[in-house]
Protein backbone atom coordinates (compact mmCIF):
# COMPACT_ATOMS: atom_id res chain seq x y z
CA UNK A 1 0.00 0.00 0.00
CA UNK A 2 1.80 3.37 -0.77
CA UNK A 3 0.90 6.73 0.40
CA UNK A 4 -2.16 7.48 -2.04
CA UNK A 5 -4.28 4.34 -1.19
CA UNK A 6 -2.90 5.13 2.21
CA UNK A 7 -4.87 8.24 2.17
CA UNK A 8 -7.96 7.08 1.97
CA UNK A 9 -7.96 3.31 3.21
CA UNK A 10 -7.87 4.57 6.83
CA UNK A 11 -10.91 7.09 6.54
CA UNK A 12 -13.34 4.35 4.16
CA UNK A 13 -13.00 2.53 7.63
CA UNK A 14 -13.47 5.67 9.70
CA UNK A 15 -17.09 7.07 7.82
CA UNK A 16 -16.34 8.53 4.21
CA UNK A 17 -19.13 9.47 2.78
CA UNK A 18 -20.96 11.21 -0.47
CA UNK A 19 -23.87 13.58 -0.89
CA UNK A 20 -25.60 15.04 -4.18
CA UNK A 21 -26.09 18.84 -3.04
CA UNK A 22 -28.67 20.64 -5.11
CA UNK A 23 -29.15 24.41 -4.88
CA UNK A 24 -31.19 27.90 -6.26
CA UNK A 25 -29.79 30.59 -6.16
CA UNK A 26 -28.91 32.50 -3.84
CA UNK A 27 -27.33 29.94 -1.97
CA UNK A 28 -24.40 29.45 0.52
CA UNK A 29 -22.73 26.91 2.89
CA UNK A 30 -20.53 27.37 5.57
CA UNK A 31 -18.07 24.35 6.11
CA UNK A 32 -16.78 24.03 9.53
CA UNK A 33 -16.61 20.08 9.70
CA UNK A 34 -12.86 19.92 10.27
CA UNK A 35 -12.57 17.00 7.44
CA UNK A 36 -8.62 16.21 6.10
CA UNK A 37 -9.83 15.91 2.94
CA UNK A 38 -13.10 16.97 0.91
CA UNK A 39 -13.78 16.64 -2.87
CA UNK A 40 -16.50 18.69 -4.57
CA UNK A 41 -17.03 17.75 -8.64
CA UNK A 42 -20.15 20.27 -10.03
CA UNK A 43 -22.47 18.38 -12.18
CA UNK A 44 -24.42 21.24 -13.01
CA UNK A 45 -23.99 25.25 -12.73
CA UNK A 46 -21.63 26.53 -11.30
CA UNK A 47 -20.40 27.38 -7.31
CA UNK A 48 -17.42 29.72 -5.75
CA UNK A 49 -15.35 27.94 -2.96
CA UNK A 50 -14.47 31.04 -0.80
CA UNK A 51 -11.68 29.77 2.23
CA UNK A 52 -11.24 32.11 5.24
CA UNK A 53 -7.33 32.36 3.99
CA UNK A 54 -6.22 32.03 0.54
CA UNK A 55 -7.53 32.81 -3.30
CA UNK A 56 -11.28 32.30 -3.86
CA UNK A 57 -12.14 30.60 -6.17
CA UNK A 58 -15.10 30.07 -9.05
CA UNK A 59 -16.10 26.26 -10.40
CA UNK A 60 -17.89 25.70 -13.35
CA UNK A 61 -19.68 22.50 -15.04
CA UNK A 62 -16.70 19.82 -14.97
CA UNK A 63 -14.17 21.64 -12.53
CA UNK A 64 -13.23 19.76 -9.16
CA UNK A 65 -12.19 20.98 -6.22
CA UNK A 66 -10.15 19.35 -2.94
CA UNK A 67 -10.21 21.32 0.04
CA UNK A 68 -7.42 20.32 2.58
CA UNK A 69 -9.00 20.51 6.52
CA UNK A 70 -9.15 21.34 8.64
CA UNK A 71 -9.13 24.87 7.88
CA UNK A 72 -13.34 26.19 7.40
CA UNK A 73 -14.45 27.33 3.89
CA UNK A 74 -17.44 28.47 2.33
CA UNK A 75 -19.50 27.47 -0.65
CA UNK A 76 -22.21 29.92 -2.11
CA UNK A 77 -23.59 30.87 -5.36
CA UNK A 78 -21.94 34.29 -5.29
CA UNK A 79 -19.03 35.74 -2.98
CA UNK A 80 -21.69 38.19 -1.00
CA UNK A 81 -24.28 35.53 -0.39
CA UNK A 82 -24.62 34.68 3.34
CA UNK A 83 -24.24 31.17 4.47
CA UNK A 84 -28.12 29.69 5.17
CA UNK A 85 -26.65 26.60 6.51
CA UNK A 86 -23.46 25.29 8.69
CA UNK A 87 -21.92 22.32 8.25
CA UNK A 88 -20.40 21.51 11.33
CA UNK A 89 -18.12 17.82 12.52
CA UNK A 90 -20.05 13.93 12.58
CA UNK A 91 -22.25 15.34 9.51
CA UNK A 92 -23.91 18.12 12.09
CA UNK A 93 -26.48 20.98 9.84
CA UNK A 94 -27.77 24.32 11.33
CA UNK A 95 -28.99 27.35 10.71
CA UNK A 96 -25.84 29.90 11.27
CA UNK A 97 -27.87 30.86 14.23
CA UNK A 98 -27.24 27.32 15.59
CA UNK A 99 -30.52 25.85 15.55
CA UNK A 100 -30.69 22.74 14.17
CA UNK A 101 -31.75 22.16 10.24
CA UNK A 102 -33.61 19.06 11.55
CA UNK A 103 -33.68 17.49 7.90
CA UNK A 104 -35.34 20.36 6.95
CA UNK A 105 -32.73 20.49 3.60
CA UNK A 106 -32.99 16.98 2.83
CA UNK A 107 -34.02 15.95 -0.47
CA UNK A 108 -33.37 12.05 -0.44
CA UNK A 109 -31.22 9.68 -0.92
CA UNK A 110 -27.71 10.78 -0.28
CA UNK A 111 -28.94 14.28 -1.46
CA UNK A 112 -29.61 17.42 0.14
CA UNK A 113 -30.46 21.33 -0.51
CA UNK A 114 -33.07 23.36 -2.14
CA UNK A 115 -35.01 20.90 -4.35
CA UNK A 116 -34.34 17.95 -6.59
CA UNK A 117 -33.83 19.82 -9.96
CA UNK A 118 -31.56 22.90 -8.45
CA UNK A 119 -30.14 24.90 -10.97
CA UNK A 120 -26.50 23.87 -9.02
CA UNK A 121 -25.68 20.26 -8.35
CA UNK A 122 -22.10 19.38 -6.62
CA UNK A 123 -21.08 15.69 -5.66
CA UNK A 124 -19.36 15.88 -2.53
CA UNK A 125 -17.02 13.18 -0.79
CA UNK A 126 -15.57 13.72 2.50
CA UNK A 127 -12.97 11.47 4.74
CA UNK A 128 -13.45 12.27 7.89
CA UNK A 129 -10.75 11.26 9.69
CA UNK A 130 -6.79 11.76 8.81
CA UNK A 131 -4.21 8.71 9.45
CA UNK A 132 -0.28 9.13 9.77
CA UNK A 133 -0.04 7.47 6.11
CA UNK A 134 -1.92 9.85 4.10
CA UNK A 135 -0.69 12.86 5.98
CA UNK A 136 2.52 12.14 4.34
CA UNK A 137 0.24 12.73 1.20
CA UNK A 138 -2.02 15.32 2.91
CA UNK A 139 1.20 17.48 3.49
CA UNK A 140 2.13 17.85 -0.04
CA UNK A 141 -1.60 19.68 -1.36
CA UNK A 142 -2.42 23.24 -0.87
CA UNK A 143 -5.44 24.23 1.03
CA UNK A 144 -7.62 24.31 -1.88
CA UNK A 145 -7.04 21.97 -4.76
CA UNK A 146 -8.67 22.98 -8.25
CA UNK A 147 -8.92 21.25 -11.35
CA UNK A 148 -11.02 22.67 -14.30
CA UNK A 149 -12.38 20.73 -16.93
CA UNK A 150 -10.63 22.07 -19.75
CA UNK A 151 -7.28 20.02 -18.30
CA UNK A 152 -8.93 17.43 -16.61
CA UNK A 153 -12.03 15.59 -18.39
CA UNK A 154 -13.57 12.59 -15.29
CA UNK A 155 -14.87 9.53 -16.71
CA UNK A 156 -16.96 9.09 -13.32
CA UNK A 157 -19.14 12.07 -13.52
CA UNK A 158 -22.09 10.22 -14.78
CA UNK A 159 -21.35 6.75 -12.94
CA UNK A 160 -20.92 8.97 -10.00
CA UNK A 161 -24.42 10.95 -10.90
CA UNK A 162 -26.50 7.80 -11.37
CA UNK A 163 -24.81 6.08 -7.93
CA UNK A 164 -25.22 8.57 -5.51
CA UNK A 165 -29.03 8.32 -5.50
CA UNK A 166 -29.48 4.57 -5.43
CA UNK A 167 -30.24 2.78 -2.07
CA UNK A 168 -29.18 -0.63 -3.18
CA UNK A 169 -27.38 -3.46 -1.33
CA UNK A 170 -24.16 -2.90 -1.05
CA UNK A 171 -24.44 0.64 -2.21
CA UNK A 172 -21.67 2.06 0.16
CA UNK A 173 -18.85 -0.10 -0.97
CA UNK A 174 -19.72 1.28 -4.51
CA UNK A 175 -19.60 4.36 -3.13
CA UNK A 176 -16.40 4.04 -1.69
CA UNK A 177 -14.51 2.53 -4.40
CA UNK A 178 -15.88 5.20 -6.84
CA UNK A 179 -14.89 8.26 -4.32
CA UNK A 180 -11.67 6.93 -4.24
CA UNK A 181 -11.22 6.60 -7.65
CA UNK A 182 -12.25 10.57 -7.61
CA UNK A 183 -9.77 11.13 -5.87
CA UNK A 184 -6.72 8.95 -6.85
CA UNK A 185 -7.40 10.15 -10.74
CA UNK A 186 -7.38 13.86 -9.40
CA UNK A 187 -4.50 13.75 -7.42
CA UNK A 188 -2.91 12.00 -10.31
CA UNK A 189 -4.16 14.81 -12.25
CA UNK A 190 -2.88 17.42 -9.85
CA UNK A 191 0.77 15.95 -9.54
CA UNK A 192 0.77 15.67 -13.32
CA UNK A 193 0.96 19.11 -14.01
CA UNK A 194 4.41 20.31 -14.96
CA UNK A 195 4.08 22.81 -12.24
CA UNK A 196 3.50 20.64 -9.70
CA UNK A 197 5.51 20.21 -6.28
CA UNK A 198 4.93 16.35 -5.74
CA UNK A 199 6.34 14.57 -3.09
CA UNK A 200 9.95 13.77 -3.49
CA UNK A 201 9.26 9.89 -2.38
CA UNK A 202 6.13 10.61 -5.11
CA UNK A 203 8.45 11.79 -7.75
CA UNK A 204 10.59 8.88 -6.65
CA UNK A 205 8.40 6.27 -7.48
CA UNK A 206 9.08 7.09 -11.53
CA UNK A 207 12.38 6.30 -11.16
CA UNK A 208 13.33 2.76 -12.55
CA UNK A 209 15.70 1.34 -9.58
CA UNK A 210 13.88 3.55 -6.72
CA UNK A 211 10.86 3.47 -8.03
CA UNK A 212 10.97 -0.27 -7.40
CA UNK A 213 12.20 -0.59 -3.80
CA UNK A 214 9.78 2.12 -2.83
CA UNK A 215 7.39 -0.47 -3.33
CA UNK A 216 8.92 -3.26 -2.40
CA UNK A 217 8.90 -1.04 1.25
CA UNK A 218 5.22 0.01 1.07
CA UNK A 219 4.30 -3.29 0.03
CA UNK A 220 6.04 -5.59 2.73
CA UNK A 221 7.31 -3.31 5.19
CA UNK A 222 7.16 -6.38 7.42
CA UNK A 223 9.90 -8.15 5.07
CA UNK A 224 13.43 -7.82 7.07
CA UNK A 225 14.96 -5.52 4.38
CA UNK A 226 18.64 -4.87 4.22
CA UNK A 227 20.26 -2.23 1.97
CA UNK A 228 22.01 -5.09 0.12
CA UNK A 229 18.66 -7.02 -0.20
CA UNK A 230 16.83 -4.26 -1.47
CA UNK A 231 19.91 -3.57 -3.62
CA UNK A 232 19.97 -7.16 -5.20
CA UNK A 233 16.06 -7.19 -5.88
CA UNK A 234 17.02 -3.80 -7.82
CA UNK A 235 20.08 -5.05 -9.90
CA UNK A 236 22.23 -2.62 -8.44
CA UNK A 237 25.39 -2.04 -6.29
CA UNK A 238 24.27 -1.13 -2.46
CA UNK A 239 26.33 2.31 -2.38
CA UNK A 240 24.68 3.08 -5.84
CA UNK A 241 21.32 2.35 -4.30
CA UNK A 242 22.07 4.31 -1.47
CA UNK A 243 23.08 7.48 -3.00
CA UNK A 244 20.34 7.57 -5.08
CA UNK A 245 17.38 6.36 -2.89
CA UNK A 246 18.76 9.11 -0.68
CA UNK A 247 19.33 11.92 -4.01
CA UNK A 248 15.33 11.32 -4.59
CA UNK A 249 13.97 10.80 -1.56
CA UNK A 250 15.52 12.69 0.44
CA UNK A 251 16.25 10.44 2.97
CA UNK A 252 18.44 6.66 3.33
CA UNK A 253 15.91 3.33 2.17
CA UNK A 254 16.21 2.35 6.13
CA UNK A 255 15.21 5.12 7.49
CA UNK A 256 11.99 5.64 5.12
CA UNK A 257 11.39 2.35 6.03
CA UNK A 258 11.66 3.08 9.58
CA UNK A 259 8.68 6.26 9.29
CA UNK A 260 6.90 3.93 7.02
CA UNK A 261 6.70 1.11 9.61
CA UNK A 262 5.97 3.80 12.79
CA UNK A 263 3.50 5.24 10.52
CA UNK A 264 1.89 2.06 9.26
CA UNK A 265 1.60 1.11 13.14
CA UNK A 266 0.06 4.44 14.27
CA UNK A 267 -3.04 3.80 11.88
CA UNK A 268 -3.25 0.17 13.00
CA UNK A 269 -3.45 1.73 17.07
CA UNK A 270 -6.15 4.10 16.08
CA UNK A 271 -7.95 2.39 13.52
CA UNK A 272 -7.87 -1.39 14.95
CA UNK A 273 -7.92 -3.44 18.70
CA UNK A 274 -5.19 -5.33 17.51
CA UNK A 275 -2.48 -5.85 20.44
CA UNK A 276 0.84 -4.17 20.52
CA UNK A 277 2.49 -7.81 19.69
CA UNK A 278 0.23 -8.02 16.42
CA UNK A 279 0.65 -4.72 15.60
CA UNK A 280 4.75 -4.91 15.76
CA UNK A 281 4.30 -8.36 13.74
CA UNK A 282 2.44 -6.60 11.40
CA UNK A 283 4.80 -3.64 10.84
CA UNK A 284 7.96 -5.55 10.66
CA UNK A 285 9.67 -5.29 14.58
CA UNK A 286 10.20 -8.46 15.92
CA UNK A 287 8.68 -7.41 19.49
CA UNK A 288 6.25 -5.23 21.31
CA UNK A 289 9.23 -3.68 23.33
CA UNK A 290 11.04 -2.79 19.78
CA UNK A 291 8.37 -0.93 18.02
CA UNK A 292 7.53 0.90 21.81
CA UNK A 293 10.85 2.01 21.42
CA UNK A 294 11.05 3.33 18.29
CA UNK A 295 7.70 4.67 18.38
CA UNK A 296 8.52 6.54 21.07
CA UNK A 297 11.91 8.05 20.17
CA UNK A 298 9.52 9.62 16.77
CA UNK A 299 6.08 10.32 18.24
CA UNK A 300 7.27 11.85 21.74
CA UNK A 301 5.19 9.16 23.69
CA UNK A 302 4.17 5.21 23.53
CA UNK A 303 1.87 3.36 21.59
CA UNK A 304 -0.58 2.79 24.13
CA UNK A 305 -0.86 6.73 24.87
CA UNK A 306 -0.67 7.70 21.52
CA UNK A 307 -4.09 5.23 21.11
CA UNK A 308 -5.58 6.62 24.47
CA UNK A 309 -5.48 10.31 22.56
CA UNK A 310 -6.12 8.82 19.65
CA UNK A 311 -9.33 7.21 20.97
CA UNK A 312 -10.69 10.52 23.05
CA UNK A 313 -9.94 12.85 20.30
CA UNK A 314 -12.14 10.70 17.58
Amino acid sequence: MDALAGLLEGPRARGAFMIRACFDPPWAVRVEDRAPLTVMLVVRGDAWVLPDRGERTRLRAGDLAIARGPDPYTCADDPGTAPQALILPDQECRYPDGRPLNGSMDLGVRTWGDRLDGATVLLIGTYPMRGEIGGRLLDALPPLLTLTSDVWDCPLTPYLSAEIVRDEPGQEVVLDRLLDLLVIAALRAWFARPEAEAPAWYRALADPVVGGVLRLLQDDPAHPWTVAALAAKAGVSRAALARRFTALVGEPPMTYLTGWRLALAADRLRDTDDTLDAVARRVGYSSAFALSTAFKRVYGMSPVEYRGRAARRD
